[in-house]
């Protein structure tokens, strides 16, 4: 800890002042547990230090990068948390940002893939040669065919046909919107959120990776919002452990 007053008691308002908050948003969030019980001192006000303002201004940036439920829980734990176990947490944090990157550059990727084929056109006659079974479109989409089976009962996918024996068969444009969907479930969107775009764009597939870029712009807020709460989540780690 810094031995140049750091401390010094502070009162609720300068805590508030410091880390951007009200005085009934700090006094909110001492409940919660996002910071430590501030001591009382003898005239029964809160006697607050540099710790709790460090907290408060970590959880402003956390709440961003990861939600507030998860900056919660992290800033409670942090306080019981070994340094080596708490460097790691926040490693997570940022190993997890890089894994939904990935992921949405993946989509984006699949998705501008799509738009750059050529099919021949709305005008094109359907080839049956180039319809595909459940089993061939999930090895090429990479899922299992109870997932192909599971768009369809969300009413995601329909197949072309469906045999007597119940053998699906999926055409050009059902096969486009199956990698649509996988595309988009890949980026992480759920799938009320996939049926809504689908409804929404169709086969619009570049809108569609518009969405994604603004996903990937939104990840890069939360990842600077992650390293923005760095220097004070190192103060935290580096405090003495409480409980």
């Amino acid at each position: 800890m810094p031995d140049d007053g750091s401390e010094a008691t502070l009162r609720t308002v300068e805590v508030a002042r410091r880390s951007g908050y009200s005085v009934q948003q700090v006094r909110d969030l001492e409940r919660l547990g996002v910071i430590p019980t501030a001591p009382r001192a003898v005239n029964g006000y809160r006697s607050y230090a540099q710790v709790h303002v460090s907290a408060l201004r970590a959880y402003r940036a956390l709440a961003v990068a990861a939600g507030p439920v998860v900056a919660r829980r992290l800033l409670r734990d942090l306080r019981s948390s070994t340094v080596s176990d708490a460097a790691a947490t926040i490693s997570g944090l940022h190993a997890r940002l890089d894994r939904e990157r990935a992921d949405l550059l993946a989509a984006r990727a699949a998705l501008r893939a799509i738009a750059t084929e050529a099919d021949g056109g709305p005008d094109r006659v359907p080839d049956p040669a180039d319809a595909m079974s459940i089993t061939g479109l999930a090895q090429a989409l990479g899922v299992r065919t109870s997932t192909l089976r599971h768009w369809e009962h969300e009413g995601l996918l329909r197949p072309d046909r469906v045999t007597s024996l119940r053998v699906r068969s999926y055409d050009l444009q059902a096969i486009r919107t199956a990698r649509i969907i996988a595309a988009l479930r890949g980026a992480g969107y759920g799938i009320g959120a996939v049926r809504d775009l689908v409804a929404q764009l169709g086969h619009d597939v570049l809108v569609t990776s518009d969405i994604v870029d603004g996903r990937l712009e939104e990840l890069g807020i939360r990842t600077v919002a992650l390293l923005r709460a760095g220097a004070d989540l190192a103060d935290l780690i580096g405090a003495p452990r409480s409980t």
